[in-house]
């Protein structure tokens, strides 16, 4: 599915709460987020700054990228070891277990092909896997990842939160909600 350009204005418009980016605070983050909530990150920085806040995300979205610029996927939050000979289905199922006074938290890894400006059925078939797993999965993305925020929506599970990069603005949370369910699946209609 490729984004047409009648879509490009209304992605603009953040789907949730703009925090503008300088003096976003864990704090204020957690405040946002219902004890329960499954949490969402879309973005290699986003989910690198919640990693950072001690919020481990359920699901996690990167694609190595920030502003079009490579950069290293973030760690993982279990072992702060980079993830980058990880696959699913190599011992990285989920759970947990404690090692001294630290919990470690197992992460299984996904790999998906997604074009710039697209949104292919793979990503979308493992972002549904990714929801049937136990938690956290982190899907790795080989192009872009912006526009999984729009199927992420349409098919994440009641009570789920999603965190999203706003270019030069900001962290967008966004509580998924019925009206934000249809947004998403309007602009996945048109996508085709």
């Amino acid at each position: 599915m490729r984004l047409p350009e009648s879509c490009r204005e209304d992605l603009k418009t953040p789907l949730g709460v703009l925090l503008p980016d300088a003096g976003i605070t864990k704090e204020q983050v957690a405040g946002m987020i219902r004890p329960g909530s499954y949490v969402v990150t879309v973005g290699d920085r986003t989910t690198e700054r919640m990693i950072q806040f001690g919020i481990v995300p359920s699901l996690q979205i990167t694609d190595g990228l920030e502003k079009r610029r490579i950069r290293p996927h973030p760690r993982l939050a279990e072992t702060g070891g980079a993830d980058d000979d990880v696959k699913e289905g190599e011992g990285r199922g989920a759970g947990a277990r404690h090692a001294g006074s630290r919990v470690e938290v197992k992460t299984t890894v996904m790999e998906v092909s997604n074009p710039p400006a697209q949104i292919t059925r793979e990503s979308v078939s493992a972002i549904r896997k990714a929801f049937a797993a136990r938690p956290p999965v982190r899907i790795r993305v080989d192009g872009e990842e912006d526009l999984l925020v729009i199927p992420v929506c349409v098919y994440a599970p009641d009570n789920t939160v999603v965190l999203y990069g706003q270019p030069d603005e900001g962290l967008v949370v966004t509580p998924v909600t019925d009206e934000i369910r249809n947004k998403t699946r309007g602009i996945m209609s048109h996508m085709g």
